[in-house]
């Protein structure tokens, strides 16, 4: 018997599985009634206070990484859509103006915003700043869920938040109710 003939001679579902490498499940994230997919390369920190999930997103090389930090409060809390866009601004050196857009997501409305510049580290109980981070850039995503307000905001070094851009806006295009 020759070699490439057994191989022909295998039974289809074997020779697929030979062929198609395995993958891991998409890990999901969920909070205040919706679900969505994490990308694949973004890790998970441990629990926060006061955060649904923080993920590590990976620098390009010779970077730095950046945080995808996840909040929900439940119905009626953690603020309005605008006042939150606002903080988030505000959290930039000279509060920048941001740039907004909105959209369905799922069925879902979804607040998108984006601000550039010296990021002022907000940390700790009364969010002071924890140094000046310049060249810095947030996107952030504010769903309105059938539960309340899911905040997604993405921060860190511009180039390691414009590498992440279309892994955020998977993630963003994943938001389902569930």
């Amino acid at each position: 018997m020759k070699v490439g003939r057994a191989f022909v001679e295998m039974p289809l579902g074997a020779a697929l599985l030979l062929a198609v490498p395995l993958t891991a499940a998409p890990r999901l994230g969920t909070a205040s009634g919706i679900r969505w997919t994490v990308p694949p390369r973004w890790a998970d920190q441990a629990p926060r206070s006061m955060r649904v999930a923080t993920y590590t997103v990976p620098a390009p090389p010779g970077g730095e990484a950046g945080e995808c930090a996840v909040f929900a409060f439940g119905p009626g809390q953690g603020g309005t859509v605008d006042a939150n866009v606002q903080r988030w601004s505000a959290q930039f050196e000279g509060g920048p103006a941001p740039q907004r857009s909105r959209k369905q997501v799922g069925g879902l409305t979804v607040h998108l915003a984006q601000v550039s510049g010296t990021y002022l580290a907000p940390g700790g109980p009364q969010m002071q700043s924890q140094g000046k981070k310049t060249g810095y850039q947030l996107r952030g995503a504010i769903v309105e869920g059938p539960e309340g307000l899911i905040f997604f905001k993405l921060t860190g070094p511009a180039a390691t938040v414009a590498a992440a851009q279309a892994e955020f806006d998977a993630l963003v295009a994943s938001i389902v109710r569930g």
